[in-house]
């Protein structure tokens, strides 16, 4: 009851909560961006993975929110779902502050972001979550949610909500399993998105088993049930393990000359670092599985 007492303090909730972190978070920005010189590219480069490093954790957050409610509801998962729109509004505000470093990077040091910075691919992958990120932003607000049905509503958040998290994810794998030299931050924010989005896999098989066990339904033959198992924990492996699969699967899945073309524009083709969730995902599909009882199936 204390915890539910301290949650429901009016500063803890809706726009009092967005303050208490945005603008803490923004005089941090300012403080670190005072100790670069951003009249230089790697002044500017240092701020900008700093800006990052504050947003990746909301967005993280906001994905694993209402998985959280389903899974373990309770005082603090309310909590944080009653505050969700305040929670992505801080993603927003971390978000704008890498927008404004970029924008001095790619207008101020031209040659050094075309030379060491632009890839199509990933300007493609940026833009696209900016596009995505205003929207939310302007929907998030009644005179932008009024040009939208709650259909259209749902679909533009949960799409957006699913390509940032999916963005700040495949930077860390690639970082991990890519790159090499990763630093203790690329574990933790790695495995965070990782678990981030492994929780809403669980929360849809938990809504679906338990969807299965209230109209009758029996559950899926044992075998399938082992099978989902060992799907789940072939993900579970191969996302611990990316580093000793990921140069050969990556050859074979760009060999066709088709697959290679895509790579150039498409976000996250061939989908490497979504690979084990993929499993883990597939492997909930046929755990939960159910069928009807004897006797009851259609009737002509």
């Amino acid at each position: 009851m204390a915890l539910e007492s301290v949650l429901k303090h009016k500063v803890l909730n809706g726009w009092p909560l967005f303050w208490l972190i945005a603008a803490p978070m923004s005089l941090l920005m300012v403080v670190k961006a005072s100790g670069f010189d951003l009249d230089t590219a790697d002044g500017v480069s240092s701020m900008i993975q700093y800006s990052v490093r504050w947003a990746v954790p909301f967005i993280y957050l906001v994905v694993a929110i209402s998985a959280l409610q389903a899974l373990w509801p309770g005082v603090f998962p309310k909590w944080l779902k009653r505050n969700r729109s305040y929670i992505g509004l801080c993603f927003a505000v971390a978000m704008g502050w890498q927008g404004l470093f970029i924008f001095l990077m790619s207008n101020f040091h031209r040659e050094y972001y075309f030379e060491e910075v632009f890839y199509l691919r990933d300007e493609l992958e940026g833009s696209t979550g900016y596009i995505f990120l205003a929207a939310m932003v302007v929907t998030s607000f009644r005179f932008g949610r009024q040009f939208l049905d709650a259909r259209q509503w749902k679909l533009l958040h949960t799409c957006g909500i699913y390509f940032l998290w999916a963005y700040a994810f495949s930077v860390y794998w690639w970082n991990l399993f890519y790159y090499g030299n990763p630093v203790p931050l690329d574990y933790l924010y790695y495995w965070a998105g990782f678990l981030a989005f492994a929780l809403r896999i669980a929360a849809w098989g938990k809504q679906r088993r338990d969807c299965g066990a209230k109209a009758g339904m029996t559950p899926a033959p044992p075998a399938l049930r082992l099978l989902g198992v060992v799907l789940i924990g072939t993900g579970l492996l191969y996302a611990a393990i990316g580093g000793y699969w990921q140069e050969q699967l990556t050859a074979a899945l760009l060999a066709p000359g088709w697959s290679a073309n895509l790579v150039l524009w498409l976000p996250f083709w061939p989908f490497e670092p979504f690979l084990s969730l993929f499993a883990v995902g597939f492997g909930t599909l046929l755990l939960t599985r159910s069928a009807e009882p004897a006797g009851l199936g259609v009737r002509a």
